[in-house]
């Protein structure tokens, strides 16, 4: 069990089981097919130059399909379609004037990447306007050769949004269903780390620390969900999608108030075989998701085939001895609480595992998701406005100062492509600055290091195919192979997409001209030396991760406190429904992962630019920690709803609350007055107000604050050590 629990470490798209059913395959289908079809129609009309004009401009808009609402896919690939042919145009134009060209190039660089302000959705087209603006260079045509060629572009561009918007609207369920099913697979993933907390094999704080950044993941899958599923659920099918989408949020949430003091209870129950138990419960619990997800990816209901009935009954064995030990006078009672409680917080689980199940089966009239609410604040926002770029336009802005190292950079390329022999060609160069050269070092370090391994095996693959097997029907199926595989592995595993567009564009130049036979030499030539070039300017102007750390920070404790009032107001009874807890407990997810993100990238970045690293992690954590103790109060307070003291226990909530918001304030200012004498609970008389929930709430309660106020420490460390 162990090493298949091992085995699913791996993206779920590269198990050969669900590689076929996911997005990322579909979308390197339906990527080829478009770019196929076109040029084929294209060769039907008109000759193999401007097949490939077409095929050019059909591919720079197939880098904007990505899974997106209808709406936003239309307005994204339109904005490609505008800016590409606009891109190309104007290159054409100053192509024979060399000055202007390369003045030209540097001006579109610096704007294209001006607009990585708009967000992660935005680096496609980025990408595709840089991408157009080097293969547009190499031309050297007259005014009226650009507008033909502008227009054969535009012709491309425009045929493959008109087909990629009749495919997703043909497939709009089936893309909402895969989206879904990928964040199911990353909930598996999540429950697969926690798992291993019961092993003793693995450190807890290094456990945890993997617990966070997958977290990261998580949160960036759910959030796409949402914005495919909660945007339109008109039919039964879109109101399946919903409700387990609904389920899968609510067990999340029950998956998060599990947390426990896991060093206690290996403490406790170290000699108890109870532990593995624990574990194989969990990793069931994570192979039971994954069920769910597969049926979904296979538009099938989902239905439980996994018992966990031998673990339970093991728990219950355990706990039945460990009361025999108690009545024999041995002092486990602390052993038999944590196990009792880890055994109540399963059963849950796998009760909410159920109903998630349930959820895939159901035929719903309608979709009573919050009737009537505005999603709004649930979905990520498309706004595209010229002021968010000028506003940009400032030294201490990161993406200013990304934007001028890329067009430095790629004007030191330029220069070096003319210093080459006459073999090199500056646009290939260009482009491969532009692909490893991104926003953060972190990123362009992994970036070049997938660029240089895939390229070198591309050419070596393709030298490969020359010699040996130059056959037109095996070359045409190693295009098409590869035109599937760039896409299918570009958000994946970009060293797989790096090595099939190389073999694509150079089995592509073989076809239009056979003789060159240093083709492959040069092209790797090209690449490492657009690599240094690109290594060398991911240290000019950098923008180092521990800059922005004061700003992820405050952001954090902004949210978490208006995460703490949506929380206590929900569990006080003062809000109507668990809308306006979600929305925040969304808002804090993100928060904190964007500072965990920031953290991952910071690890790569020269030890010297590194900054409070285990202190950032603690803020994490403890941050993470008031979610888990939040949700664990919400599972208290439902599970004992019987003679349920309402006045006091929201008595001794409200306390609780302005106590912990006084805490986060004191994080936010550190001038305000010592904390310490807010830190005791209510303690209601137990006997006046009789209540099987007391010790649970109280215990709660005083993690909440005590981890609460370890977050103060933790945010005055990390101030130190960036000022």
């Amino acid at each position: 069990m162990q090493a298949a629990h091992k085995a699913q470490a791996m993206h779920y798209a590269l198990n050969f089981r669900t590689f076929f059913y996911s997005h990322y395959f579909s979308l390197g289908l339906r990527f080829a097919a478009g770019l196929v079809g076109v040029t084929l129609i294209t060769l039907q009309f008109a000759d193999m130059a401007v097949a490939m004009t077409v095929c050019i401009g059909a591919l720079c808009t197939a880098l904007m399909d990505m899974p997106s609402p209808l709406r936003h896919k239309f307005n994204e690939m339109s904005a490609s379609v505008l800016l590409c042919s606009a891109v190309t145009l104007l290159i054409s134009l100053c192509a024979p004037f060399h000055w202007l060209l390369m003045a030209m190039l540097v001006v579109v660089s610096f704007g294209a990447c001006m607009m990585v302000v708009y967000g992660k959705k935005s680096m496609p087209l980025q990408l595709a306007t840089l991408f157009i603006m080097t293969m547009s260079m190499e031309h050297d045509m007259t005014a009226r050769e650009s507008f033909i060629h502008t227009g054969l572009f535009t012709l491309g561009a425009v045929a493959y949004l008109a087909y990629a918007m009749g495919i997703s609207w043909l497939l709009r369920h089936r893309i909402k269903q895969q989206v879904l099913a990928e964040a199911l697979f990353e909930l598996a993933a999540y429950i697969d780390i926690k798992a291993d907390f019961y092993d003793t094999r693995y450190n807890l704080t290094e456990q945890f620390n993997k617990l966070i950044r997958h977290q990261s993941l998580l949160a960036d899958r759910q959030q796409a969900s949402r914005d495919l599923i909660l945007r339109s659920h008109q039919n039964e099918k879109d109101a399946i999608v919903v409700q387990v989408h609904v389920c899968m949020l609510d067990l999340y949430e029950l998956i998060l108030s599990t947390h426990t003091d896991y060093a206690q209870l290996r403490a406790h129950l170290v000699d108890s075989p109870v532990l593995k138990t624990l574990h194989d419960l969990a990793y069931k619990a994570a192979r039971d998701i994954e069920s769910v997800a597969y049926d979904v990816t296979r538009k099938k209901a989902s239905y439980a085939e996994i018992s966990y009935e031998p673990e339970l009954e093991a728990i219950e064995a355990e706990l039945a001895a460990i009361q025999q030990r108690i009545d024999d006078g041995k002092p486990q009672q602390e052993a038999l609480a944590v196990l009792r409680a880890q055994r109540n917080k399963i059963r849950a689980i796998i009760k909410m595992i159920g109903e998630l199940h349930q959820a895939s089966q159901k035929i719903y009239d309608t979709t009573p998701f919050w009737a009537d609410a505005d999603m709004g604040p649930f979905l990520s926002q498309q706004k595209y406005e010229l002021r968010m770029i000028l506003s940009h336009l400032r030294w201490d802005s990161p993406i200013f100062r990304f934007s001028l190292r890329v067009a430095m950079a790629i004007s030191a390329g330029l220069v070096v492509g003319a210093w080459l022999p006459y073999a090199a060609h500056s646009y290939w160069i260009v482009l491969t600055i532009v692909i490893i050269l991104k926003p953060s070092f972190s990123m362009t370090k992994q970036r070049r290091r997938d660029r240089i391994v895939g390229t070198v095996i591309g050419c070596v693959l393709t030298a490969l195919i020359i010699k040996f097997l130059n056959y037109p029907a095996f070359i045409l199926g190693a295009l098409i192979l590869s035109t599937v595989a760039m896409p299918t592995f570009v958000y994946l595993r970009y060293r797989y997409a790096a090595v099939a567009v190389s073999v694509m564009i150079l089995l592509q130049m073989y076809l239009i001209a056979p003789g060159n036979e240093n083709l492959i030499m040069e092209r790797l030539v090209d690449t490492i030396v657009g690599a240094a070039v690109a290594t060398a300017f991911s240290f000019v102007l950098a923008n180092w991760e521990y800059q922005t750390l004061p700003r992820l920070v405050r952001q954090v404790l902004d949210v978490n406190l208006s995460y703490m009032q949506a929380s206590f107001d929900l569990l006080q009874g003062k809000s109507k429904d668990d809308f306006a807890y979600r929305i925040e407990r969304k808002r804090l997810m993100d928060s904190l992962a964007a500072l965990s993100s920031a953290l991952v990238r910071m690890l790569d970045e020269p030890s010297s630019k590194q900054r409070a690293v285990e202190d950032i992690n603690l803020f994490i954590v403890q941050n993470y920690l008031l979610v888990a103790h939040v949700a664990a109060l919400r599972a208290i307070l439902r599970r004992h709803t019987k003679e349920l003291p309402v006045g006091p226990v929201h008595a001794m909530l409200e306390q609780s609350h302005d106590q912990v918001v006084q805490i986060l304030e004191h994080a936010l200012d550190p001038d305000r007055a010592d904390i310490e004498p807010l830190m005791t609970p209510m303690a209601p008389d137990a006997n006046a107000v009789p209540w099987s929930g007391w010790p649970l709430v109280q215990r709660r309660i005083r993690l909440l604050q005590a981890d609460a106020v370890k977050i103060i420490t933790h945010r005055e460390a990390i101030l130190r050590d960036v000022s």
